[in-house]
């Protein structure tokens, strides 16, 4: 598979990933007005297994998708859908932006991860893309003073586990081809979440069997960007990019749910928009990796 170093590929990828996490976020927020979570991400899971499988059919079928790292695979993913599970939580109790900005707690999480596990170097650039990210996210999003709302934490559990789980995806990357990561995701959170889905199932509208089926697509196939990105760039590179997804989530609340766009939110977008220029001029070239 190619693993060639590239900061324009890894942001190509991440293109990809923004775009369909901001849909995700969107129909997120309408289908949990009707639905259990469980039920959410139980369909989610198998409607993306069926969506996925023509790809693992032109790529060698199931046996193609055997791992020699099955127990990685089983803990990634178990944290994974926890917090998942507390993402889709955390929407039904704080607006979207709240819980869009404080899941960007991540980045942070997963570069001290990948500094400290995966060897990866924290340059200037990278700490400059984290600091300013982070800044731009307080800016646009003003917290208030108060009372912790308990879905703010939650949010921030589920933060550190996309963190945690982030890091997982890139050492997986090192030996597990992206198709199989992905493969392994659905089979386990399928499983994971049988159970507690039945429990609670109750019929969806067609309403929301559609937003299913969007959350299903893009949540799959997001995930297939991400793990692609990763094979061209460190954990610290691609991973600051993702902090343009706040401002684009406020520009969809903006054009979709009339919310206000103003210039803190300009500002904020602006700063990082900075810190992910800088990184991606900073960042020192990789070394060649084999191909396996």
């Amino acid at each position: 598979m190619d693993r060639t170093p590239s900061k324009s590929w890894a942001a190509l990828w991440m293109a990809g990933w923004l775009a369909l996490m901001l849909i995700v976020a969107i129909a997120g927020r309408e289908t949990t007005r009707e639905l259990n979570v469980f039920q959410i991400m139980e369909v989610r899971s198998v409607l993306g297994f069926v969506m996925l499988y023509p790809l693992v059919r032109l790529n060698g079928g199931f046996r193609a998708m055997r791992t020699s790292r099955p127990l990685q695979h089983i803990g990634r993913n178990l944290i994974h859908y926890g917090a998942q599970l507390g993402w889709f939580f955390a929407l039904t109790l704080i607006p979207l932006g709240q819980v869009v900005s404080i899941e960007f707690t991540m980045p942070i999480w997963t570069a001290i991860l990948a500094a400290s596990f995966l060897g990866e170097r924290m340059t200037f650039g990278k700490i400059a893309a984290v600091a300013l990210g982070v800044v731009g996210v307080i800016v646009i999003v003003r917290p208030a003073t108060g009372s912790i709302n308990p879905g703010q934490l939650i949010a921030l559990g589920a933060a550190v586990g996309f963190g945690i789980s982030v890091a997982m995806m890139k050492s997986l990357t090192r030996t597990e081809r992206t198709l199989t990561i992905i493969f392994w995701m659905l089979v386990i959170q399928s499983a994971a979440g049988l159970f507690p889905s039945i429990y609670v199932w109750r019929w969806p509208t067609n309403y929301a069997w559609g937003w299913m089926a969007v959350i299903a697509f893009c949540g799959t196939f997001s995930h297939y960007c991400m793990a692609r990105a990763m094979l061209h760039a460190d954990a610290t590179v691609v991973l600051p990019m993702d902090f343009l997804r706040v401002p684009l989530t406020a520009t969809a609340g903006w054009l979709i749910y009339s919310e206000r766009l103003d210039a803190l939110t300009i500002l904020g977008a602006a700063l990082i928009l900075t810190g992910n220029l800088l990184n991606l001029r900073t960042a020192p070239p990789l070394p060649a990796r084999v191909a396996t």
